[in-house]
């Protein structure tokens, strides 16, 4: 609720397929090339060109609606929507319009700490058209037709979401699942993933509004922000007594805000009809039941299976698994004997992150799973400590070194033996009597003063738990 109206949300999601060739020719389908370098008379739409249907994109678009639960149309055929625009240039775009191939499924979305089901209407198939280049160096417009032809799958939710916040969850789960059955890249800043905001506000017990389109929103940060923009816009329109077009908008991130573009199309205005130059699909049920088969596990169950199987919190859970490479990580360090799920994923969340983030391929590094299950074993079994374990990371990353070998090399280990701590324990307590009266006095911080003293008479290698219990034993007395 805002202002005591409801917002309604619905998005269409269009991802791009990584298949090594175009949906309808041969030109390669990759991100960056010359400009105008990828095309062909059949994406370039010369007269007298035939299309010829990728077979990856429909069984790409299967195992989405598979991962979202939909109903699959088996026969389907594809349509010609007709709009002009320049980068388009056969001035229609081959896509599916009341037949789609995937339709009435749903996802189900965590936002807090409650599930939410999410509607999704239908899936289907499409070409991406050319893209548009602006530049300062130059007067007017440029078009780059690598785009054309570039397949494309549309996720149309139903208006199910009723704030910016479940459209962020709803947006970041179907990336992830994209990316975990491995059909798009998501890469927002290559236009790889780009979104189609629907908007409307009500009160309540009242129809839904008049729903107004923000085009190609391009960030999630830019979704959750247009959002609140154009409902706080919609309701101050009609709090001043005026009526809410329908129109299609465009979001300005940088302004931080919406501006009209044109009033909104119907179906009818795209003069659909069907693709005369391909024929029917056709998908056996073999096909199908195959592509749910072959699917992996989602990111959801894989979330719920690490908070039930390894006591991570949802939000640790939710930041592994959103990133396949990590969470394969993490499942092939606890197989490789790693005991500890909750101190792996600080690892995972924390070092190795780091390095993911600097651009590091962990695969192709020295790190194995077996090699991190044992520094983190290490650490949990208190044999080293984790300055200790950080130093053991570095010099596997950089060197491929033995860890037991460079532990005892660099004297690593970690003293744990009470016996031995007490006796450093005491002389710090002994020699440092202001802090003791300090912490008896309330002053908490004077504590973590005199284990770091301790840590320090150690040479750093007393266990920094046992040390924190018997300086406060000591204080106690």
């Amino acid at each position: 609720m805002i202002r005591g109206y409801e917002v309604v949300v619905g998005l269409e999601v269009h991802a791009e397929l990584n298949t090594t060739t175009k949906i309808y020719c041969s030109c390669k389908n990759s991100f960056g090339l010359e400009v105008n370098t990828q095309v062909c008379p059949i994406c370039l739409g010369m007269p007298g060109t035939l299309p010829t249907l990728n077979e990856k994109v429909v069984e790409y678009a299967i195992k989405m609606g598979h991962a979202l639960n939909c109903g699959i149309n088996r026969i389907c055929k594809q349509d010609r929507k007709n709009y002009f625009y320049p980068d388009l240039p056969k001035s229609y775009q081959i896509s599916q319009a009341d037949i789609p191939l995937c339709h009435d499924g749903y996802l189900d979305v965590i936002v807090g700490d409650e599930t939410k089901r999410i509607g999704i209407e239908r899936i289907h198939i499409e070409e991406d058209a050319g893209k548009l280049l602006h530049s300062d160096k130059f007067d007017g417009s440029l078009v780059d037709f690598n785009r054309c032809g570039v397949p494309l799958i549309e996720i149309v939710s139903r208006p199910d979401m009723r704030s910016s916040d479940e459209a962020k969850a709803y947006l970041e789960t179907i990336r992830s699942i994209l990316r975990y059955i491995d059909i798009s890249d998501c890469k927002m800043q290559e236009g790889s993933i780009r979104c189609d905001v629907n908007v409307s506000v009500h009160k309540p017990g009242e129809p839904l509004g008049t729903r107004c389109e923000m085009k190609n929103v391009n960030s999630f940060s830019a979704v959750v922000h247009g959002i609140d923009y154009e409902a706080n816009r919609q309701i101050e329109v009609l709090e001043a007594g005026g009526t809410i077009t329908q129109e299609t908008r465009r979001w300005d991130d940088a302004k931080g805000e919406s501006v009209s573009m044109r009033s909104k199309e119907d179906a009818q205005d795209y003069r659909y009809f069907p693709e005369p130059d391909l024929g029917t699909i056709v998908v056996s049920e073999e096909k199908v039941q195959y592509l749910e088969d072959t699917l992996p596990e989602l990111p959801n169950a894989r979330i719920m299976r690490y908070i039930s199987s390894c006591s991570l919190s949802y939000s640790d859970a939710a930041m592994i698994v959103d990133v396949p490479e990590k969470a394969e990580l993490f499942d092939r360090t606890l197989e490789a004997g790693c005991k500890s799920g909750k101190l792996l994923s600080n690892w995972i969340l924390g070092e190795i992150s780091k390095l993911m983030n600097d651009g590091t391929d962990i695969s192709g590094t020295n790190l194995t799973p077996k090699k991190l299950a044992t520094i983190v074993n290490y650490i949990d079994d208190g044999k080293i400590s984790t300055a200790a374990g950080k130093k053991v990371f570095d010099a596997v990353i950089a060197d491929n070194v033995d860890i037991d070998e460079f532990i005892e090399k660099n004297s690593l280990s970690q003293i744990s033996d009470v016996s031995s701590l007490e006796k450093i324990a005491a002389e710090v307590v002994a020699q440092n009597e202001k802090s003791v009266n300090d912490y008896k006095n309330g002053k908490t911080n004077a504590l973590g003063y005199l284990v770091g003293q301790c840590m320090k008479a150690s040479k750093g290698k007393a266990n920094p738990t046992v040390m924190k219990e018997l300086v406060m034993r000591l204080l106690e007395k």
